[in-house]
């Protein structure tokens, strides 16, 4: 049962991974698909939300649930500070973390903004 849980808690880190990259990167593959679109700002917005406010992400908590019934010690704190700031950015702070989150999530709505009023124009 604990490899079943443990194959569970992979799936959804993958998920996670993806999500995170749709966050960065959807606005590349979204320009003409209105739907897409609406869908990747509303993930922008909930990135921010999640980023400034003390809510814990859904996808870390199931991570952790998964891991911990597989028998792994669940990490603590977020899935950018236990993953990204492990492999990529070893030594930099939370809080420079949050703001290159919340930037990167405000430059795709900012783009956004723009090819809105463009359009309108």
């Amino acid at each position: 049962m604990r490899n079943i849980f443990s194959g569970l808690a992979s799936t959804v880190l993958t998920i996670h991974a993806l999500f995170i990259l749709w966050v960065i990167f959807g606005a590349v593959f979204v320009r003409s698909r209105a739907k897409l679109r609406w869908f990747h700002i509303a993930c922008l917005v909930w990135g921010i939300l999640l980023e400034l406010l003390p809510w814990p992400c859904p996808l870390t908590l199931l991570e952790n649930w998964l891991e911990a019934k597989a028998g792994v010690a669940p990490y603590s704190g977020g899935f950018l500070l236990h993953y990204l700031d492990a492999l990529v950015y070893p030594d930099i702070s939370p809080l420079w973390l949050t703001i290159a989150g919340v930037t990167v999530c405000g430059l795709n709505l900012v783009l956004y903004a723009r090819d809105w009023l463009r359009r309108r124009l």
